[in-house]
């Protein structure tokens, strides 16, 4: 058996000698070359000397992510750690996504095999509402982008508060005109609800809806309402009824009076009629008397 063996091997051995010495120059070179590879098992091959080394961008201290935590109106500062391992240096571009961050330079060229720690600071501003809040910080280099998840918590108590401000009717039109404002710490999305009373009932009951908008804390926004067929001729009072999630209702009314050009003639007339009306009966009432009186001295 091993006789047999080593008899193949050799057989073997002696196929590839003979293939290799019959292959033309170039191929021996090239094979010669795919052979001394296949031997280095599991090394890869050297990149180009003019290929950029692979660089990094995280935070410092080897922390997954960024975590900055303070109130609102702050300035939070945190450190970006950059390294290059290449053998020149490195141009790093930075900017950041989804967060007011600032950098004291925004690009940094950081030397061959050097670590350089960025600062920078995330401006907390003053509208911003208590809770968890994410941004980017991203690096961009050698044709590359490299992004460092930033988290953001902003301290203080969530207040939902909201107010109904400046209301206001356009008898002409019966657009309802009207400010909201986000008296507290957290972002609200409104829902509005509005109802006229006039002198002989009701004549608007538009239950609450959601508005297209959303309230950053200290935000105002001016809206109308439209009011398609106000009354022509009555005294209504409207009051408007907006309310969000973990807010208290906020009420606010206003007066208004309509009268319309041809709701005024014809209530003009209505009196004319009801004055003549009225005045024809005094008359009439007045003759009946006259007639009984005389009939009475006749007889």
């Amino acid at each position: 058996m091993r006789t047999a063996a080593r008899t193949g091997l050799v057989a073997v051995a002696t196929a590839l000698v003979g293939a290799v010495a019959a292959a033309p120059p170039g191929a021996r070179a090239t094979e010669s070359a795919d052979v001394r590879a296949t031997a280095s098992t599991g090394a890869r091959a050297e990149a180009p000397a003019d290929a950029p080394a692979s660089w990094t961008a995280a935070p410092a201290a080897g922390r997954p992510y960024a975590y900055l935590e303070g109130p609102a109106g702050s300035v939070l500062q945190d450190t970006l750690s950059l390294t290059n391992p290449g053998a020149r240096p490195l141009t790093v571009r930075l900017s950041g996504q989804g967060a007011p961050v600032s950098f004291a330079a925004p690009t940094v060229t950081v030397p061959a095999r050097t670590r350089a720690d960025v600062p920078f600071a995330v401006t907390v501003t003053a509208d911003t509402p208590p809770g968890e809040h994410r941004g980017t910080v991203r690096a961009r280099a050698a044709g590359r982008e490299v992004r460092v998840d930033l988290r953001l918590r902003v301290s203080g108590p969530r207040i939902a508060a909201l107010t109904v401000e400046d209301v206001h009717v356009d008898t002409t039109t019966g657009t309802l005109r009207y400010t909201l404002v986000n008296r507290g710490t957290t972002v609200l999305a409104p829902h509005l609800a509005v109802r006229a009373e006039g002198v002989l009932g009701t004549v608007l009951d538009r239950p609450g809806r959601p508005l297209p908008l959303t309230l950053k804390p200290g935000r105002r926004a001016t809206r109308t309402e439209a009011w398609p067929d106000p009354p022509a001729l009555d005294a209504v009072t409207v009051r408007l009824t907006a309310t969000a999630e973990g807010a208290p209702p906020a009420t606010a009314r206003a007066e208004a009076s309509f009268a319309s050009g041809p709701a005024l003639a014809g209530a003009a007339g209505l009196l004319l009629l009801a004055a003549g009306g009225g005045g024809f009966a005094v008359r009439r009432r007045g003759r009946s008397r006259t007639q009984r009186a005389s009939a009475g001295v006749t007889t």
